[in-house]
């Protein structure tokens, strides 16, 4: 590489070397070397660090078990991807404000509202660039369906539909047996895995919301539940295996073939069938569904009411095939329908009887429907900004606009426990 292009590109450290640091968004940076490079990594598991070196041509030098000692001595650098679980991203966030570094952080910013709030008012006083990776408002499809409605073509919105759809292996694979399965651990289902959600109802509601009501609990994954003949794990001689939905080997072995990607690779670097059995055999994937130490709900709904008047309800459920997420835009003069993975929108207009749909194409490189390239390219652009001096546009999905999401995800859960209103 030559001296020149190293001089232009922006500098990136990954702090949590995971898929969605390493995979989802490094991959993005070493496609792009006109734009960017990763200069270095932090994780504390050296199996996965070094695998992500050898992905981004690191050497020994720039990798750290700690993210401080990155930060001390690492002098040079533009921007940070903050992708560690969820309980550990406000120290570094915080340290990374005060470095002045451009900032991607993973979805949620904090598993608490002291700690968002923490994290909101230290960037409003250094004026810091903190982008949330709340990846569904750069996908064409929800792009679209805003720029619809914003053009007033059913008219006034009046209410909301949208369905998270988490197919059922998904969430046996994240929500039960992975990182994300317990709250103390990481966060309660509505923050881990729906703020995605609610930020796009957020926004495409256009207010913020007054009012939150929760019902939700976890109806399956649980002890009481298996089957009998069940095991502990499902390589023991479970005597249910071959028909339970949620075997470890219908899932990671015939589902979904063993290859160098999600979810296999979360389960070993060894993407090989051997290495998958041995995972599973070993590892917390192969365990019984119904004998984990999971705690998060795996069904919620949410009903929302926004100062605007707006109304929304938001449905979430682990019982589905489908593995995406669907929505319904009901307005004065019309009404949206769309389904993400189809990539497909239908708009109905009253006052013409007309119906439109609508087929998307997406880019084949891109995670999250092309959200998570689009995510880094104004990211990336916004960095390019920041080194020229130049004016800095303000992220689609900075930490100020991500809050209220988060605040609504607060109150949902409060809701859900206590069994009453909140207000906002």
């Amino acid at each position: 590489m030559s001296k020149s292009l190293k001089s232009q590109q922006i500098r990136v450290a990954v702090i949590g070397a995971g898929s969605r640091g390493i995979e989802a968004y490094g991959d993005y940076i070493r496609r792009r070397p006109d734009q960017a490079r990763i200069v270095a990594i932090a994780d504390p598991r050296a199996d996965r660090l070094q695998d992500a070196a050898a992905r981004h041509g690191l050497g020994s030098e720039h990798l750290y078990a700690d993210w401080r000692d990155l930060l001390a001595r690492e002098t040079e650098l533009d921007a940070v991807l903050i992708t560690t679980p969820d309980a550990l991203h406000l120290e570094p966030a915080l340290a990374a404000i005060r470095r002045g570094l451009g900032i991607l952080l993973e979805k949620p910013i904090s598993p608490t509202e002291e700690e968002t709030r923490t994290l909101a008012e230290a960037a409003r006083e250094t004026g810091a660039d903190v982008t949330v990776a709340h990846v569904l408002r750069y996908t064409a499809f929800f792009s679209r369906i805003k720029e619809i409605l914003d053009r007033g073509v059913i008219g006034r919105l009046v209410t909301l539909r949208q369905t998270e759809h988490i197919g059922y292996w998904h969430f046996a694979h994240s929500f039960v047996r992975g990182n994300w399965r317990r709250e103390e651990e990481s966060s309660p289902l509505i923050l881990a895995k729906t703020c995605h959600d609610l930020d796009i109802i957020r926004w495409l509601a256009g207010a913020p919301c007054q009012e939150v009501s929760s019902y939700g609990s976890l109806a399956h994954f649980r002890r009481e539940n298996a089957p009998d003949g069940s095991t502990d794990r499902c390589d023991e001689g479970c005597k249910v295996e071959r028909v339970c939905p949620y075997s470890a080997q219908r899932i990671y072995l015939e589902k979904f073939k063993p290859a160098d990607a999600w979810p296999h690779k979360v389960l070993s670097l060894d993407t090989s069938p051997d290495g998958i059995r041995a995972a599973l055999h070993e590892g917390p994937y192969g365990r019984c569904v119904y004998r984990c130490d999971n705690d998060v709900v795996d069904n919620q709904v949410v009903a929302m009411r926004f100062t605007n008047g707006v109304s929304a309800t938001l449905n979430v459920s682990a019982f589905t095939a489908e593995n995406t997420r669907t929505l319904h835009l009901m307005g004065t003069h019309g009404e949206i329908a769309g389904h993400l993975e189809k990539n497909e929108i239908t708009v109905i207009d009253f006052r013409t009887d007309d119906v439109t749909t609508i087929r998307l194409t997406v880019p084949g490189d891109g995670g999250h429907a092309g959200g998570d390239d689009r995510l880094m390219a104004e990211f990336l652009g916004r960095q390019i900004q920041r080194r020229g001096r130049s004016q800095v546009n303000v992220a689609l999905t900075s930490l100020e606009e991500s809050l209220d999401s988060h605040f609504m995800a607060f109150a949902a859960e409060r809701s859900r426990r206590t069994g009453t209103m909140v207000r906002l």
